[in-house]
């Protein structure tokens, strides 16, 4: 599986007994999040392969090979997150990850003789810095998605996307490049007086 050879996931036991046992922690960061959100932050740091500083994230989460995901810093994962197959996902830093987003490494065989027989293999997920994903948006296996771009909700990504680009549809194709037309706010700090108190 990790070296990204077909192979037949339903019928070995260790398999499933690595995501059973990522799923329960998964549970288990649910349900303490609301009453020690330090704890659930720990726990997933722990459950993953890499955690970069300033992670946050909302429950509930769902992942199959917590030890495959990698996540950069300052990175946000909105709620209902799910993480399919054992493929390594890299998202990096700074990264905006909306509800219900779906991220799936694993391809079964076109075959229908090869798929009765269960086999599949995983390609790796990439998504660079500063990605924003909006809600429901799937990602598929193989895919990268460069650096700065905006995949807008309810996209399929099915290819790679470049940098600096909005894609939306299904299959994702991109729309245009984002560029300095797009910023809305300004990046100068205002101080408003205040009035003064009599």
């Amino acid at each position: 599986m990790v070296a990204g050879e077909w192979y037949r996931y339903r019928f070995g036991p260790e398999l499933a007994e690595l995501t059973t046992s990522t799923q329960r922690t998964c549970r288990q960061i649910t349900a303490l999040y609301d009453d020690d959100r330090e704890a659930a932050h720990a726990l997933f740091a722990d459950l993953l392969g890499s955690v970069g500083e300033g992670v946050d994230f909302r429950p509930p989460l769902y992942l199959d090979y917590g030890s495959r995901l990698h996540v950069g810093a300052n990175t946000f994962i909105n709620a209902d997150f799910l993480t399919l197959g054992g493929g390594e996902i890299t998202i990096g830093a700074n990264v905006l990850v909306g509800p219900s987003a779906r991220l799936y490494t694993p391809s079964h065989a076109l075959d229908v003789a090869e798929r009765r027989a269960g086999y599949e293999r995983v390609s790796p997920i990439v998504i660079e810095d500063d990605v924003w994903l909006g809600g429901n948006v799937v990602v598929c296996p193989g895919v990268t998605i460069g650096a700065g771009s905006v995949i807008g909700a309810g996209s399929v990504v099915t290819r790679d996307v470049p940098a600096g680009v909005i894609a939306t549809g299904n299959p994702a194709r991109v729309v245009r490049e984002i560029g300095p037309g797009d910023r809305t706010v300004h990046t100068e700090t205002v101080h408003a007086e205040r009035p003064e108190t009599a």
